[in-house]
């Protein structure tokens, strides 16, 4: 029997045409929600698997109900445009998914300028303009989520001195995302953070962690879209929450993660300690 139990509900994403954003949009699609895409890739590029076409097209090809705006998350009329695309094609929103983000582990001494620009532009601007714009729809939904791909603080020394620069931009993101929580506590909005134990299998590792190697020991994406579902199937029980992928599952009774894959010894993700 297909799984139907987002039917009705419509989900709003910065990024979302390759890896863990675009595997969350596929299992949302694939359980019966609408899926609006805001993405830059519009034209297949060599290192990278993927395009906002090419998402849309697998989703709509499963069954699924998805669209793709061409755009980028700092640009204000392209946030805008994906909101209304939203709204007109599905007729509100109800969940927004701050996906979009920009990596780069240099130290301080070793980060351009407009490097650090993009990170925090595209990161933290990136998504306070996603939810600004998507929040007056989100207030009238009756399960009005904001879900932000960042991870729990970790003010351990090391971490913040690693890539002060990377630490900011998704600390950034946490700490915006804490603050929608408290913003709105009394009203039906609820915001979590969500973050994988283990490195994710995308190309991102591969192109900037280590290649196939890495990749071997990282667990595939599917397990933060599992963990993903969990917290948009269950509102209050992850509001104003930072958690990782293995804990939600770990709730839901799910302790068995060899599904997931990954070689041992599987590779921690930044800002997360072994445990």
């Amino acid at each position: 029997m297909k799984d139907n139990s987002f039917h009705g509900r419509t989900l709003v994403m910065s990024g979302g045409s390759r890896g863990i954003g675009y595997t969350i949009a596929a299992e949302f699609a694939a359980r019966g929600g609408n899926v609006v895409l805001l993405a830059k890739t519009d034209v297949p590029d060599p290192r990278l698997p993927g395009t906002l076409r090419s998402a849309v097209a697998e989703i709509e090809s499963a069954g699924g109900n998805a669209v793709g705006v061409v755009g980028d998350v700092r640009k204000d009329a392209d946030v805008e445009r994906v909101v209304q695309t939203a709204v007109e094609r599905f007729g509100g929103i109800d969940i927004c998914v701050n996906n979009a983000s920009v990596l780069t582990l240099s130290g301080t001494e070793d980060l351009p300028m407009k490097r650090f620009d993009l990170m925090q532009q595209v990161n933290v601007r990136g998504t306070f303009a996603l939810t600004r714009g998507c929040l007056p729809y989100l207030r009238k939904s009756s399960q009005g989520q904001i879900l932000t791909l960042s991870p729990p603080l970790n003010m351990s020394q090391e971490w913040l001195g690693k890539h002060p620069g990377y630490m900011l931009a998704k600390y950034g993101m946490t700490l915006l995302a804490m603050g929608f929580g408290a913003e709105y506590a009394d009203t039906s909005v609820v915001s979590t953070c969500l973050w994988p134990e283990t490195t994710i299998a995308t190309a991102a590792v591969v192109n900037l962690l280590g290649g196939a190697e890495a990749a071997a020991h990282a667990r595939n994406p599917k397990i933060m879209a599992d963990a993903a579902m969990r917290i948009f199937g269950d509102p209050s029980g992850y509001a104003n929450r930072c958690v990782l992928d293995v804990d939600v599952l770990a709730e839901a009774g799910i302790t068995d993660l060899d599904e997931y894959g990954g070689q041992p010894p599987l590779e921690y993700d930044i800002f997360v300690d072994p445990r």
